[in-house]
């Protein structure tokens, strides 16, 4: 399954159905009246949230969306049917934007949440409605009103306990694999993954969702390599898990590269708790790696794992 991570789509709730203007008219009844129903309510449509969706794909093909009309009224004071509501299934973790893609409607934190996007129009009056002790048998009806029609932006933030980042090739793949039962796409070259992967690993009888976010290198903030696209992806982590490639020449500036971009991308990915995590250390000898840890450490206060492999 392709991995779409933003569409626009159009929105049409269903028109209210008219009034009728009917006048009762049988046989041996003297005084009929008026007899019109109303119209009935046009149905709306609502997003529903669901966990088990991980992209926006399914509105790559159909990006018109038209719930159904209500009815007209009918003689003999019958209303019109409503139309039936339409629901659409976004992934958890979507925000709903207005048409300019900035302004934000609606935010989908949990599973099973529920928003009207386009509210369905009323029905109109029957003409019995407008009866009175002076107008006997009015003639006036009203029709139903509008529905609520909007183009508008789905965009997906992926929801994560944990956000796996670090440069192309780090081996942030891999150990998504190893911790969970994930099967991301693992080869030794630069931007093997494309698109945000999801896993769950189970931890002291609690479910821990880790995501796999795409490489970032330097510019990534501006737009260089994939890193604009599944920056936004870091923002609903709870924890940063930076996994570093212990066999770089400078570790110092591989972390601080990674660093610049989230800092530049947004102030509040700063602010997020962060685990550094060295890998590949079964390549190099251990007094390398001891002699790299303790420059590393002196120059970045951070907690840091070597032996997610041992």
């Amino acid at each position: 399954m392709k991995f779409l991570d933003q569409v626009k789509i159009f929105v049409k709730a269903g028109d209210g159905g008219s009034g009728s203007p009917s006048f009762r008219r049988e046989k041996f009844i003297e005084f009929g009246g008026p007899d019109g129903g109303d119209g009935g309510k046009g149905g709306s449509i609502t997003l529903k949230s669901e966990r088990n969706l991980n992209t926006l794909i399914d509105f790559r093909y159909q990006q018109h969306f038209k719930a159904e009309k209500g009815r007209d009224g009918s003689g003999k004071n019958k209303t019109g049917r409503s139309g039936d509501n339409l629901y659409l299934k976004v992934p958890l973790g979507t925000q709903v934007f207005e048409e300019d893609n900035k302004t934000l409607i609606y935010d989908f934190k949990f599973d099973n949440e529920e928003f009207v996007v386009a509210l369905g129009g009323k029905g109109g009056f029957g003409n019995t409605r407008f009866k009175s002790s002076t107008n006997r048998a009015p003639k006036k009806f009203t029709k139903g009103s509008k529905g609520e029609e909007y183009w508008i932006w789905l965009q997906l933030k992926t929801i994560a306990d944990i956000g796996i980042i670090g440069l192309p090739n780090a081996g942030k793949s891999s150990l998504l694999a190893s911790l969970t039962r994930a099967k991301p796409k693992i080869a030794n070259y630069k931007f093997t993954t494309l698109n945000p992967n999801l896993g769950v690993s189970i931890y002291d009888d609690k479910e821990i969702t880790l995501a796999d976010i795409p490489g970032l290198i330097e510019g990534a903030h501006e737009g260089s390599g994939l890193g604009i696209k599944f920056l936004k992806h870091i923002e609903r982590c709870k924890t940063l898990l930076h996994l570093i490639d212990i066999t770089e020449e400078d570790l110092i500036h591989s972390y601080r590269q990674v660093r610049i971009e989230l800092k530049k991308y947004s102030k509040e990915l700063e602010k997020k708790k962060e685990i550094v995590v060295f890998n590949k250390i079964d390549l190099i000898n251990k007094d390398e790696i001891k002699y790299k840890l303790t420059k590393f450490k002196k120059r970045i206060k951070k907690k840091c794992i070597t032996n997610f492999y041992n």
